[in-house]
């Protein structure tokens, strides 16, 4: 399916189809496993940010909401791809690790031997580890790796680490519940009772799908990128679904998008007005391989100071990202203040108001109300 090429698009139009499709723009999602169901992953290596990353598409919900959610197991945070943590659907993380998990395993070989972390190793940690959280119980990272210590394992430095996410890539542990700002360490076949099973070929396929789908106007480059899988069979899978996207060519480059979604072409798409407050590691930027249409290189590095792997919070406009805010992480509530790429001039006046309604936005998600 293809539509109308070139002349219709621009940076600022694909930044905005993309909000729409990820429920930023519009009525945006039911609820809180509504949001993560479709958005199919959402990277969460920082708890906070996902769980604002969440709040945000689901209006009117809390953050006690999405934590709820996790502590339910209506989502579940586990390493589903390219060994970072994601939020997605119970019923979707074992057909993915199905897809994805040896090719993981294999691209850790060299620092798990650097670890001395052998395949009796890890058989060993599991079997100690399901001793411990086996029948519905449940483990802090802490007690298991105390457990582990036991029983002659060593957790110093990063094999701690390495042997819980290998454990979760193998489908043996999940994490469960929260306990403050931490997860609990449950049995994968406690915690999720239901699974699909999809083979190779249909699984990369139904991927791809809802990725172009929950994150489109998109590239199978980027699709490649984000979940970790090879370009010849994201390929080999976008033939098989691409009667269900519609293409759209952009400076010689082919996006793939929901008929949905580019149907928005039609009326205009909305949102040249919207200002969002987004957290850091938002899908909206990082679910993509080349960010340069939302974010001008030459402000890359307001994003991620020296380039050390931590994405600020951002400010988008326009479909664009125009600069960074920082706010409060807890409950306080306390100032959310914008810090715009263009400090001399600021934000238009209208931004500045859109701007204080997602900061009001933002205070309501934490339970700190609405005052400065």
């Amino acid at each position: 399916m293809t539509a109308a090429t070139g002349a219709r698009l621009s940076p600022g139009i694909i930044g905005r189809l993309r909000l729409a499709a990820q429920g930023l723009l519009g009525p945006g999602f039911q609820s809180v496993p509504d949001a993560v169901r479709r958005m199919t992953a959402m990277q969460a290596q920082d708890l906070p940010s996902v769980l604002w990353a969440v709040g945000q598409r689901v209006p009117g919900s809390r953050g006690d909401d999405v934590r709820a959610a996790l502590d339910r197991g209506e989502i579940v945070r586990s390493w589903p791809m390219r060994g970072t943590l994601h939020v997605l659907a119970p019923e979707d993380l074992k057909w993915m690790l199905a897809i994805t998990s040896g090719r993981l395993i294999r691209g850790l070989a060299a620092r798990h031997r650097e670890l001395e972390i052998s395949a009796a190793d890890l058989d060993a940690a599991a079997d100690t580890a399901l001793q411990l959280v086996s029948g519905g119980a449940a483990a802090s990272r802490t007690e298991l790796f105390q457990a582990l210590e036991r029983a002659g394992q060593s957790t110093a430095g990063q094999r701690g680490i390495h042997l819980l996410g290998a454990l979760c890539q193998r489908g043996l542990l999940v994490q469960g519940p929260l306990a403050g700002n931490q997860q609990l360490i449950v049995a994968f076949d406690d915690w999720i009772t239901g699974s699909r099973t999809l083979d190779r070929s249909e699984g990369i396929a139904e991927w791809l799908l809802r990725y172009f789908r929950s994150h489109g106007p998109a590239t199978e480059r980027d699709f490649a990128w984000w979940s970790g899988l090879p370009l010849t069979e994201t390929r080999a899978a976008l033939a098989q679904v691409k009667d269900q996207l519609v293409e759209l060519r952009h400076e010689g480059t082919s996006y793939w998008l929901s008929p949905e979604t580019a149907s928005l072409l039609d009326d205009g798409v909305p949102g040249r007005r919207t200002v969002l407050a987004l957290p850091g590691f938002d899908e909206f930027l990082l679910g993509y391989a080349d960010r340069s249409l939302v974010l001008p290189a030459e402000h890359a590095d307001r994003i991620v100071p020296g380039g050390n792997g931590v994405f600020k919070k951002t400010i988008v406009a326009g479909g664009g990202v125009i600069g960074t805010w920082a706010g409060p992480a807890g409950r306080r509530g306390g100032g959310v203040v914008a810090e715009p790429f263009d400090a001399v001039n600021g934000l238009r006046p209208a931004a500045q108001k859109s701007f204080e309604l997602q900061a009001a936005k933002y205070r309501r998600y934490l339970g700190a109300g609405t005052g400065s």
